[in-house]
Formats: structure tokens, sequence, C-alpha cells
């Protein structure tokens, strides 16, 4: 029995990374608010938006178990000009979005070990920690640490919210709210937008599946593949009701006011969670806030050199020896440089790299699914009319929700 549990968790990988890269930002901050803001009157619009995405980000995975490549390939045969543009996109916002993740888990680090209360220093430490485990291991070690760190996170956010519902006194309102006046709406717009990620996240699938399929002591196969993908994106959505869920019960209606800074905001957090949990909780609480951001933070920085890496040998048209590790060099000192001599631009540089994740959501979930639906997937793993019909309902919802987007911005 043991044995057959442990080869049903040796089978799964991108699926998990995929939590990993996701379950971040957007859960730990951005939900929590969610819920200390509107309670659980927000549960609708996460469920919606991982509706919504759910198919496109699994035709990355579909895709490179099915044809052997990548979503990168595909984009190519689609044309060189949709493979660049991609190209373009990820080096405009890789650094920025790298740097907001780091941030957050440096804010985590300094409330949690001491040592310095620099976020600049603490992003050093943690970026060169995850430079380590990745140079060391390489994807074979990610797939194995990603699998604990995702099992932490999903214990010790159950167990901090078993324990807040036990203790509290106040009676939860499931209400669902439509939120109005020009700040809510704001707050709505950028919670879809970032839940449970943005799209060209597909991609590192794909990649990360293609890594899955080369260990030959397990068969990686189509099924699997999308079995696997189901039990991470499942895993995002569960974990984002629970910190829903957190926020709702301990801060809802606290009247606390967040801070804008990383150390701050942690601080903030993890102090209401302690002080309405008792402090023999703060070790699940900062299990679960500290494992959130440090598995964005590692997989994040694993995923776009990946991307960057085979972006760049598709367009050059030949393979360059050790060229990820140049990506993964170049990703790191761009990040620590905006964290040193950009400090007071990052909420400018993570507004562009916002906006630029809702404009393009649109154009990868077209890409996607004109890639799986094509001559360039095999007919048996083209997607059903079932998925088809929820894929062509999510393309009208992003482009509707790109154009109230820009709408909002004036």
């Amino acid at each position: 029995m043991i044995s057959k549990k442990s080869n049903w968790l040796k089978k799964l990988g991108p699926g998990i990374l995929f939590a990993g890269a996701a379950i971040g930002v957007s859960h730990l901050v951005q939900s929590t608010r969610a819920g200390a803001d509107f309670g659980f009157g927000l549960v609708w619009a996460l469920v919606l938006i991982h509706i919504v995405k759910y198919p496109f980000f699994q035709f990355g995975p579909r895709y490179a178990t099915a044809t052997g490549e990548s979503l990168l390939d595909g984009y190519k045969k689609l044309g060189k000009g949709v493979l660049l543009a991609y190209f373009i996109l990820n080096l405009a916002t890789m650094f920025t979005i790298q740097a907001a993740v780091t941030v957050v888990t440096a804010g985590l680090a300094a409330n949690l070990f001491g040592i310095t209360t620099s976020p600049v220093i603490w992003s050093i430490i943690i970026t060169l920690i995850c430079l380590s485990i990745l140079i060391i291991g390489r994807y074979k070690l990610l797939d194995k640490l990603m699998k604990l760190i995702v099992i932490t996170l999903t214990l010790s956010t159950v167990i901090a919210l078993i324990v807040a519902a036990f203790n509290s006194t106040n009676t939860a309102s499931f209400a669902q709210i439509i939120p109005k006046g020009t700040v809510e709406v704001g707050f709505l717009i950028a919670f879809l937008g970032w839940m449970p990620a943005p799209l060209d996240v597909s991609i590192w699938q794909s990649l990360w599946a293609l890594e899955k399929q080369k260990d030959k002591s397990n068969e990686f196969t189509v099924k699997q593949a999308i079995f696997d993908f189901n039990v991470g994106f499942l895993s995002t959505l569960v974990l984002g009701i629970c910190f829903v869920a957190l926020g709702a019960i301990v801060m809802f209606n606290s009247g606390e006011t967040f801070s804008s800074g990383a150390v701050q905001f942690s601080e903030q957090l993890i102090t209401l969670y302690t002080k309405n949990l008792g402090p023999e909780m703060f070790i699940f609480i900062a299990a679960a806030a500290f494992t959130t951001m440090f598995s964005t933070t590692i997989t994040t920085l694993d995923a776009s050199p990946r991307a960057m890496t085979k972006a760049f040998e598709l367009l050059t048209h030949k393979s360059h020896k050790n060229i990820y590790w140049f990506w993964i060099g170049f990703l790191s000192i761009g990040t620590i440089s905006i964290l040193v001599f950009f400090k007071s631009e990052m909420g400018f540089l993570i507004k562009i790299a916002t906006i630029l994740s809702f404009l393009t959501a649109p154009f990868f979930a077209i890409i996607n699914y004109i890639l799986i639906s094509g001559k360039h997937t095999p007919a048996a793993w083209q997607p059903s009319l079932q998925l088809k019909m929820l894929s062509w309902f999510g393309i009208l919802f992003l482009i509707g929700f790109s154009l109230w987007y820009l709408y909002t911005l004036n």
C-alpha cells in the first residue's frame, strides 16, 4: 500500500510545479485581501476565473505529451511572429514579476528569521538559495522539493483555517457580492487577472511536462499529464478558497489597513493571524505564508529562463550550450538590480507587468486553442466538444475582461 502511494506521488510533477508557481501573490495577498474586504463575497469570482482559464492551462501539458514538443514549438509552427511576440513580452515582464514575488518572500523571511529587516538583503539570500537548488538538482530536485513544499503549504493552511473557524465567534455571511465603485471594481479586476496565474504559465507547463517525460522510470502519458495537471489546478482553487476564508474569518471588519511595503505587510499579516488564532499557531501561519511565496519564487526562477532558452533556440534555429544558465543568471542579476536601483519604481513596473498580463490573456487563450484544435495536434488528443465550448466561452470572457480593464484605466 505504501509503495503504491509513493509511486502515485512520484508520477506527479508539472501539475505540482504549476500549483507552486500559481499559489503566490494571488493567494497569500489577493485572496487574503478579498476575504478581509468582502468576507466570502468574492468566492464566485474565484471559482469563475478558475473555470474560465482551465482549458488554456490544461492545453500546455496536453499538447506537450501528445506531440513531444513544447507550446513554443507549436507557436513557431503557427508563425514566427507569434513566437517572437512571446519572446518580447516575456523579456519585458519577467524581471518585474520575479522581483515582485522575491520581495514578498523576502518580507516574510525578514519577519520569520530575523537576521536583517532589509528586503534587498533577504532577496539576495533567497535568490542565491533558489539558484543553488536549481544548479545542484536541476528539474529532478525541483520536482521532489515542490511536492514537499505544496504538501506543507496545504496542511499548514488547512490547519490554520480549521483553528480559525473554531475560534471565530462571528457569524459568517456567504452572500455573494458584485463590487461597486472605482476602488472595489479595480480590486476585482486585479483579483481576477492574477488568479490563479497569468496564462503564459501554460508554456511553463508544457516545458515541465517534457522534462518529466525524460524520466524513464515513470511513463508520463497524455492521460497522466492531464490528471497530474488537474491535481495541481484543483489545489490552486482549494487553497484560494482557504485563503479567502482565512481573510474573512480573521480580518473581515477588523479595520486593518494593509501596508504596501513587503516587510510591513508580512508583519501585519502574521501578527493579525497569530493575534486572532493564538501564538501557538505562529508556526502554521509562518509555514503557510513562507512556503506559499518561496514556491512561487523558485518555480518562476526556473520557468522563465527555461522558456526564454527554448524560444531563443527556436528563433535562432540552433541550440546553445549553457544558454539556460545564461538566462537564469541574467534574470537573477536583473531582479536584484531592480530591487536595489529601481525600488521606488517597483509600483510602476508591476503596473506595466499587470497590464501586459491582462491584455495578453486573450492572445494566449486563442493561440493555445488554435494549436490544440488544429492539424499540429493528433486528433485523438484534441479537446472534446464540451472542452471546446468552454474554451469559446473563456476566450469571449477574457476579451471582454480585457476591454473592461482598459475602460477602468481611463
